[in-house]
């Protein structure tokens, strides 16, 4: 495995650990680090994949930064928010003050998509490339928050990157590249609810569309050898993924099935609770308490919680990291017919949901009781998938007989 480091000097450097950590999530709890770092230390070539918007120096935005790096004041540090990193690692040399940053392995997509620049992706830009005109007699000084253990990156990223601009989503839907999804939903009851503008005053985004047909992408990830994980912790790779395929046969068929993709989501969020306490029962516990596992919200007498496409009311309110582990199981039943180009389902996913359902909600809680780490867990996802493999397996062979 290659592991992508980064080794420089700071010039100072804070920790912060998580006010919720505790001996047992130790190793999978955040830590923030901040430093300040002389520009000219500053690495090139940091990933930038994990930020969800390209940095466009263009802009007037862009162009006061970069007229700030190169400017003789000393401030930088003070009037700009400086540069957020997500890590795996961070080694602080207190004999040599450097750090060296383990962003993990650029090769793999759970890795690029997890590390690297996830915010100021302008400031850094301007920095690399215009430092050079800084005076030789003067330090100019920029602000790094490194921050380990990102528990869910979507979250983060989105509360991070605030500025206010119009999205690379909202620029695709201004070119009409959306239609398919529009004219695929044009019937559903959700379809005047879906925003495919920024701001837009609607209950839900496009994104959630395109983040179901990522985990059911088949022709991305044809087997059990890697996760759609992104569906759940990576909005920019989702997005990158939809923009770079959305006019291939595969997308456009499976665009066409999305009525079924968010059938299927809702139904599993609806069922979910019952299929835990079933699973729980059959282990002889008496009265199950969904409601008391990390991540699941009871509803309160005086208020009403529905699910997420169809709004059908429920009295749990339970996190994606749950679901989407067991959503992108149902990816080993869609079958790319290359002759006729179209989409087409090995067994009706609902029908395998009711037979194996228990057996995947059973593998999901035992394997996590973290939402943010089941929905990132890669051999979750896997076992989860062969779970629907092996069912569909013993439906033909049954079927043959």
């Amino acid at each position: 495995m290659s592991q992508t480091l980064l080794n420089f000097k700071v010039n100072a450097l804070r920790t912060i650990a998580s006010p919720y950590k505790t001996k047992e999530n130790e190793s999978t709890c955040e830590t923030i680090y901040y430093l300040l770092v002389d520009m000219i230390d500053i690495p090139e070539n940091i990933p930038l994949d994990v930020n969800p918007r390209e940095p466009k120096m263009s802009t007037s935005v862009a162009k006061k930064l970069v007229a700030a790096v190169s400017e003789p004041e000393n401030d930088f540090y003070l009037n700009n928010r400086g540069i957020v990193i997500s890590a795996k690692e961070l080694i602080f040399d207190t004999s040599k003050s450097t750090v060296t940053i383990d962003l993990g392995n650029q090769d793999n997509d759970d890795d690029k998509f997890s590390y690297g620049i996830l915010d100021g992706a302008h400031t850094y830009r301007a920095i690399i490339e215009n430092r050079k005109n800084i005076a030789n007699d003067q330090k100019k000084y920029v602000r790094v928050e490194v921050i380990k253990n990102v528990q869910n990156i979507t979250r983060l990223s989105d509360a991070r990157n605030t500025s206010v601009q119009v999205s690379d989503i909202a620029l695709f839907n201004l070119d009409d590249k959306f239609d398919n999804i529009k004219e695929a939903i044009s019937k559903e009851a959700y379809a005047d609810q879906i925003a495919y503008k920024d701001n837009e005053d609607k209950e839900l985004h496009v994104y959630e569309l395109l983040r179901l047909m990522y985990a059911l992408d088949k022709d991305k990830y044809p087997d059990d050898t890697s996760a759609p994980i992104q569906s759940y912790s990576g909005k920019a790779q989702v997005f990158k993924r939809y923009k770079s395929a959305y006019d291939t046969d595969f997308y456009r068929s499976l665009t066409t099935h999305l009525p079924t993709l968010v059938n299927l989501f809702d139904t599993i969020e609806k069922d979910l609770p019952e299929r835990y306490k079933e699973y729980k029962r059959n282990l002889g516990t008496a009265n199950p308490r969904f409601g008391a596992v990390r991540g699941i919200e009871c509803c309160p007498a005086d208020k009403s919680y529905y699910t997420s496409f169809l709004h059908n009311e429920t009295p749990y309110n339970i996190s994606s990291g749950y679901i989407y582990p067991i959503f992108g199981a149902f990816r080993f039943l869609i079958n790319f017919n290359e002759e006729t180009k179209k989409v087409n389902w090995l067994f009706d996913p609902i029908e395998i949901w009711n037979e194996v359902g228990t057996a995947l909600v059973q593998n999901t809680f035992e394997t996590w009781g973290n939402p943010n780490l089941a929905g990132k867990d890669k051999q979750l996802w896997l076992s989860n998938y062969r779970i629907v493999e092996t069912q569909s397996l013993r439906k033909l062979l049954n079927h043959k007989i």
